[in-house]
């Protein structure tokens, strides 16, 4: 069997500090503002807006030369606590969307998303809108069969946007490509190498990526070393370093608030069908199964009430899912009380009794399954609206929260 090729992105929020001031400070959108401490303080910029670094200003600078390089330069405090609760969110998109998530930092990770069936353009595309629907947040994403050239392609890609607004943008490197793409790039965008060894490098000629993976490798190490190998295979592309993910999925979970607040139950639980189908669309993409269902439902007054049952197996069904969704949503639903947001979702994850085989009463969950299957294979293969319950064509959904 031939090893899979791997699909692998890197994600970064585009000034991801400015951006969230920019939520909370609306009047601050499309102005030169930088995130950092006061310049009568020896202050230090953090993050850096997208039309302040049209002149010069960048993170780590003194914010004392950022405003002689920008006079009209809006300083702002770090407005702590809130960019930690919007990294989680975004990580929590993340982990919901691949199998396995490595955070680099607060505000960049990779994804391995190689047993996902689509496309890794359409992976990539349908996280840069969720991020930008759901949080509100730019993001840039760079893609290739490796995390070297994926975090490569993510920084080219944001530098040719124009540096007036956040890029936004996405690059991926075909497989097959990863070395031509390198070649042309300048010697100091290959990982490790630093001033120094640029420019000693340089003393050899050496002064584009593709200058080093054009001498034989055995030449580079040498007279460098394990340095000289270990650029020569970056500069070819090559890295086979893992995504490692840190983090175990605890949870999966789908809701939507409405463009308007529903009393109709009829409605509701059509909502609650379409959202249990969801749920458990993702737990199989994900090879995983839930022990727990929950509901949860947001009044009109915005306050919130969370319900749970726990079944006596693990389930990957969305049949059984919804089957106890609706339990529960009946316990709790009150008929003149309008309804905000709704949802489900499933945890406690084990193996789920149709993948043990040893526990079916009957040959209809092993039917559902078989069946659950072919429907996801053409979904992967068409899109989500291939096929549609009968319920559903007259059932107009709002825009969801989390899909």
């Amino acid at each position: 069997m031939t090893a899979r090729t791997r699909k692998i992105l890197h994600l970064d929020l585009d000034a991801f500090f400015c951006a969230v001031e920019e939520q909370l400070h609306p009047e601050l959108r499309g102005k030169a503002i930088a995130v950092g401490g006061k310049p009568n303080e020896r202050g230090v910029v953090s993050s850096a807006s997208y039309p302040a670094r049209k002149y010069g200003v960048r993170s780590a600078m003194p914010t004392a030369q950022a405003l002689r390089l920008c006079p009209h330069l809006i300083v702002v405090g770090q407005t702590r606590g809130v960019y930690s609760q919007r990294s989680r969110a975004v990580m929590e998109i993340l982990r919901d969307a691949a199998p396995a998530v490595e955070p680099l930092s607060i505000d960049e990770a990779f994804l391995d998303v190689t047993i996902l069936p689509a496309p890794i353009e359409i992976i990539a595309r349908d996280l840069q809108r969720r991020i930008n629907r759901e949080l509100d947040l730019p993001c840039s994403l760079g893609g290739a069969t490796n995390k070297l050239v994926a975090k490569t392609a993510n920084t080219v890609g944001k530098a040719r946007q124009s540096k007036d607004k956040p890029p936004n943008t996405i690059t991926i490197v075909p497989a097959g490509g990863e070395a031509a793409f390198m070649a042309p790039l300048p010697l100091r965008q290959l990982w490790g190498v630093g001033p120094k060894s640029a420019q000693m490098l340089s003393k050899l000629g050496l002064t584009s990526i593709g200058d080093v993976a054009n001498w034989p490798e055995e030449a580079l190490t040498r007279r460098l070393g394990k340095f000289g190998g270990d650029i020569w295979r970056r500069a070819q592309g090559l890295d086979h370093r893992p995504v490692l993910s840190k983090h175990k999925t605890k949870s999966i979970s789908k809701e939507v608030t409405f463009a308007k607040d529903l009393m109709d139950e009829a409605e509701l639980k059509l909502t609650l069908r379409r959202l249990s189908d969801g749920v458990g669309r993702q737990a199989r993409k994900a090879g995983l199964a839930g022990s727990t269902v929950k509901i949860k439902l947001r009044w009109t007054d915005f306050s919130t009430l969370s319900r749970q049952r726990t079944l006596d197996q693990p389930t990957d069904l969305d049949g059984e899912i919804f089957d106890n969704a609706q339990k529960l949503f009946d316990q709790c639903w009150k008929p003149d009380r309008p309804v905000r947001l709704l949802g489900v979702g499933i945890s406690g994850f084990g193996v789920s009794s149709r993948q043990l085989g040893l526990w079916l009463d009957s040959a209809k969950e092993m039917q559902e399954g078989e069946l659950l299957g072919a429907l996801d294979r053409l979904r992967d293969k068409y899109g989500e609206k291939t096929i549609r319950r009968a319920s559903d064509l007259h059932h107009y959904p709002h825009e969801d929260n989390k899909r």
